[in-house]
């Protein structure tokens, strides 16, 4: 039996393995098939996510709406399942496509310095270089975050699994789920990482720890609000958030993903992924969770 602070610290300790992932980051020196590899892999790993994230989600809110029909439940509560699940992927799916258009279409600004204003770029072939490393590199950074913010939302409705189960009183359960989602988090690090191997500058640690604690920290909150609050429509909601945004990101990296190696790579890569995923997915599934 585990009293509710041993709670916590294991539903932090299940979102924080996301850093053991993370390090993949600072890989440099990475020819353009192995980037492209590592890119594929991470997208893999995307896509079990999102075939995870909608399995739950649809599941509760499909069953949900078969009970209603069936006699079994309030037609009400299966009315606001659905809105949560089709308006939390609306949410997730369309919201990043607004983020994109509002804030990731600004050119790249010239810095400039010296009394006389000269352009920090220099002038020809090499400026020119220097200034599409830029650009890589702050869309890198972006679709590293916004792989963060998805992760992210994913890994609170986790914590709402975590922490409801606790509340329930399937202790159990919840040290179950608690490390299956542990070992889920430590693949997610990988697909956060991906973008960001092989620049030419390595990632900070800063930026890194932020990643970490935006993709992670939800898991110990989810924890918290599901130990106190029991919500389906919660659950549903942020599960279709996740799928929304998860569907996003993935889409833009074999994007990025075509242009750096052969579609081959490409494939063996995501392949390499969803494997990853399935198998760390079996950790719950043989624990009976």
């Amino acid at each position: 039996m585990i009293d509710y602070w041993q709670l916590l610290l294991l539903g932090s300790i299940a979102g924080f393995t996301i850093f053991l992932g993370l390090p993949l980051a600072v890989l440099q020196n990475v020819s353009p098939k192995k980037k492209g590899f590592l890119n594929a892999f991470a997208i893999g790993i995307l896509v079990f996510l999102i075939i995870d994230v909608f399995s739950h989600a649809w599941e509760s809110a499909g069953g949900s709406a078969h009970d209603a029909f069936a006699g079994k439940s309030s037609l009400r509560d299966a009315v606001f399942n659905l809105l949560a699940m089709f308006g939390g992927l609306a949410i997730g799916l369309l919201g990043l496509v607004f983020y994109e258009s509002r804030y990731m279409k600004k050119p790249i600004q010239q810095r400039t310095g010296g009394s006389g204003g000269e352009s920090a770029i220099v002038a020809g072939s090499g400026g020119d270089r220097h200034q599409q490393q830029l650009l890589q590199e702050t869309n890198a950074y972006r679709l590293a975050m916004m792989i963060a913010i998805g992760i992210g939302a994913h890994n609170f409705s986790e914590g709402l699994a975590i922490g409801q189960s606790y509340a329930s009183g399937a202790i159990g359960l919840a040290i179950l789920l608690i490390i299956g989602f542990g070992s889920h988090n430590t693949t997610e690090g990988f697909g956060i990482a991906g973008p960001l191997t092989g620049l030419l500058n390595k990632p900070k640690i800063r930026f890194l720890i932020l990643v970490g604690l935006i993709g992670g920290g939800p898991t110990f909150l989810g924890t918290m609000a599901g130990s106190l609050w029991t919500s389906t429509v919660a659950y549903i909601l942020f599960l279709s958030i996740a799928g929304g945004a998860l569907i996003y990101v993935s889409m833009l990296m074999y994007n990025s993903g075509r242009r750096q190696t052969t579609n081959s790579i490409l494939m063996i890569g995501i392949f390499v992924g969803l494997c990853a995923g399935f198998i760390t997915d079996l950790i719950v599934t043989l624990g009976g969770a």
